[in-house]
């Protein structure tokens, strides 16, 4: 028998990579390596056979879901207590052969990697964003986007061997997976910074890279108010795989571990049915021994179980405070109401009633991403993907504020360039977040959130006015871009749209990018150079025509002349672009298709 391939959160300390709990975030127990591994033992440590005999079966014997009691996991073996390091990048080889084999050869960090299902994996992709001539369109709008899932999941899909299907790529969601060295803000009435820097195009030396980079400020934990959560569980037969249920089990008690004494946590699950495990409860152990006796079986009634979360949350609901669902689910609805517009209707009702919807999404296979990023963004929420445990830790400990405590909302972005400066100009990604230029003003138009902590970063290609560009000569003098005029002195004009928390009118900030940044423009360097690598992985895999010969081997000498050798995460993407180059190379494996 194999245990499943999980690596231990001990493995961080191996690598450097212990995530600092700081002061203000402590809990009642800190959360370390060592407590992490405790929580998600009793749900992960489970071998093939024993993992197989955890279905739901109904018994008298439980208090919650009517299973019996869990019995103790058995001990992991000598090869995973300990383990050597698996991978950062360029600086670590293979652990020992053992844990290789549980991890499973040719994947990077310590993913869960679940039996090869039927691939039924549902997603909505968008066209690469077309060129647009500033003659004619010389303003650009979209909303903020927070979301990361496509990263994680675009790395869940390498690591098992294939290349993702260019549809499952969003670059916007690449980019702010990462942090970069933006200010913080110094006025919580303005409550992000605002970052503008231009460079030189690794892959086009006739265009400018321009960068726009927001960085909502800091909560201290003791801050934050208090939250009403509903934990909304997928239950079904879909979720019977050691990827999806126990990595949720997993995910959600490390969640509760980090909660205040005045938080309230209730637990819905859906299978075929809907019930009410916990309601309103603010005692921790109670949560995850509830967590701790879920079973997977049955249907997915998906629309009923986001029904009667609803109803948990208003039974709860806090004045003022943090009122908010978190979804669970591979996303596979099949029973009831499983139209995602008809979905998308009831969350839009209930985020004006001050419940927000945040989803996270599990598993392979059958994986609903269309429908979960979707009800997470009309549900003023956000969408992540969790493929491991160190990823839950990431998205759940270590970003808890972010998650919860939304400091702005209804975040609108828009830039007007100066056609004496530039020709055109094309937004990399986004293109499921764009807006009309009038969208801008208008309050009721809703756009993205953003929490506490949160980061965005949005990349324009722009051609400077002289420089070969993309479109071809207009043959009409009238139809071209004007000349550049001695009395112009900004490049573009950028104006951002916000609403504080409880508030229903927009306030503005307005800022200037000066044309001498163009003149100025150097080859990318530091954070600037990782931004580039990750707008070009993730354009590259959408198979953007734009990036020219620049390929996977390009990226990943940008993204080390970045430095930062010993992040983790950042040493974790240059490994993906080997996975991505040898995936892609004649002969290699690839389990994606264009669209």
């Amino acid at each position: 028998m194999r245990l499943i391939a999980f690596a231990p959160m001990a493995a961080m300390v191996l690598t450097g990579l212990v995530y600092a709990v700081q002061p203000s975030q402590a809990t009642q127990r800190e959360m370390t390596p060592a407590t992490a591994d405790e929580i998600c033992a009793p749900f992960l440590n489970y071998d093939n056979d024993e993992y197989d005999g955890r279905r739901y079966r109904p018994s008298a014997g439980s208090a919650y879901s009517g299973a019996s009691p869990v019995p103790p996991p058995p001990p992991p073996p000598q090869s995973l207590q300990q383990p050597s390091p698996v991978v950062t990048g360029s600086r670590m080889q293979p652990a020992r052969e053992e844990a290789a084999d549980a991890i499973g050869r040719g994947r990077v960090g310590g993913y869960i990697v679940p039996r090869p299902p039927e691939n039924r994996e549902r997603y909505d992709g968008e066209e690469v964003a077309a060129i647009m001539a500033v003659a004619e369109e010389p303003v650009s709008t979209f909303s903020v986007d927070v979301d990361t899932g496509s990263y994680t999941n675009v790395r869940r899909m390498l690591n098992q061997g294939g290349i993702p299907p260019q549809a499952a790529v969003r670059t916007e969601e690449m980019l702010n997976y990462f942090r970069y060295d933006y200010a913080t803000p110094r006025d919580r009435s303005r409550p992000f910074s605002i970052t503008t820097d231009v460079t030189t195009t690794p892959w086009n030396g006739d265009t400018r890279l321009l960068r726009v980079g927001l960085r909502g400020y800091d909560i201290d934990r003791r801050e934050r108010p208090a939250a009403n959560l509903v934990f909304l569980v997928d239950v079904s037969g879909s979720m019977h795989s050691r990827d999806k249920l126990p990595l949720v089990q997993c995910s959600m008690a490390m969640m509760a571990e980090q909660l205040n004494p005045r938080d309230r946590v209730s637990i819905v699950t859906y299978a075929g049915s809907t019930k009410t495990i916990l309601t309103g409860s603010s005692d921790r152990d109670e949560i995850i021994d509830a967590l701790g006796e879920l079973r997977s079986g049955g249907s997915t009634a998906g629309a009923a179980g986001i029904s009667l979360a609803y109803d948990a949350a208003r039974a709860n609901m806090i004045e003022g405070g943090i009122n908010r669902i978190i979804l669970a689910t591979d996303g596979d609805f099949n029973v009831g109401t499983t139209n995602r517009d008809q979905l998308i209707e009831m969350v839009e009702r209930e985020r004006e009633a001050g419940i927000s919807l945040t989803t996270l999404g599990y598993g392979t296979g059958n994986y609903n991403e269309a429908m979960m990023e979707q009800i997470a963004d009309h549900g003023n929420g956000n969408y992540a993907y969790i493929d491991s445990a160190m990823e839950a830790h990431r998205a759940l400990v270590q970003e808890l504020s972010s998650t919860l405590f939304t400091i702005a909302s209804d975040v609108k972005i828009q830039v007007e360039f100066n056609p004496a400066f530039v020709s055109e100009y094309r937004l990399i990604g986004y293109e499921n977040r764009l807006l009309n230029e009038e969208d801008f003003d208008n309050d009721t138009v809703d756009a993205g959130e953003i929490g506490a902590g949160h980061q965005v970063t949005a990349l324009y290609e722009i051609v400077p006015v002289g420089n070969d560009g993309w479109l071809p000569e207009r043959h009409f003098s009238a139809n071209r871009t004007a000349p550049q005029g001695s009395d112009a002195t900004d490049l573009a004009h950028l104006r951002l749209r916000y609403k504080l928390p409880g508030e229903d009118s927009s306030r503005l900030i307005e800022q200037a990018i000066g044309a001498d940044a163009v003149a100025n423009a150097r080859a990318p360097q530091g954070d600037m150079a990782f931004v580039a690598a990750v707008a070009a992985f993730g354009q590259r895999l959408r198979g953007d025509t734009y990036l020219g010969t620049f390929d996977f081997a390009d990226i990943r000498r940008l993204a080390r002349s970045a430095g930062r050798p010993r992040d983790y995460w950042r040493g974790e993407f240059v490994a993906l672009t080997e996975l991505a180059e040898a995936r892609s190379a004649p002969g290699g494996t690839s389990g994606g298709s264009k669209r």
